[in-house]
């Protein structure tokens, strides 16, 4: 084994094992904001999941579990056709945020809101663009990848 290799293969570890344990305080503090904050502490766990065996139990419901949830979310046309509307939704809700249109003035438990919607402005639009992205990015992949034809089609070929 050559220094390069070694050197290479440490910072490779090393460099995934920084950006995984840096994803999952940014998923974390992202969570109660609109942005993809689940999906980052999961992409961080699963990059930790090579190096530790905690972080691989904790994987291996997930996916099971996400691999349940798109197989149900792509068995019907209708059920895609409102996945594919809910990431419109978002991405209008970014437009909406970046624009920042004046409210009126009210309360929530002795939270003052208005005349500004809360966090508005780019940072909020982006990450609003970014769910919805992730949002259509996964879903064309779970019907690619996991949409079964029906019988009736399959049968008449």
């Amino acid at each position: 084994m050559s220094l390069r290799s070694a050197m290479l293969g440490w910072f490779r570890r090393t460099g995934r094992e920084v950006l995984g344990w840096t994803l999952i305080p940014v998923g974390i503090a992202l969570m109660p904001l609109p942005g993809p904050g689940m999906l980052i502490v999961v992409s961080g766990v699963a990059l930790l999941s090579r190096h530790y065996v905690w972080a691989q139990r904790l994987l291996d419901p997930l996916e099971r579990r996400a691999i349940e949830a798109a197989k149900y979310g792509v068995a019907t046309w209708p059920r895609i056709v409102v996945s594919f509307l809910g990431g419109l939704w978002l991405f209008a809700l970014g437009i909406v945020w970046m624009m920042s249109p004046e409210i009126p003035e009210f309360d929530v438990l002795s939270v003052g809101f208005g005349p500004q919607l809360p966090a508005h402005g780019w940072a909020t639009a982006l990450g609003l663009w970014a769910s919805a992205l992730a949002a259509w990015g996964l879903l064309g992949y779970s019907v690619v990848r996991w949409r079964e034809p029906h019988v009736a089609r399959a049968s008449a070929k």
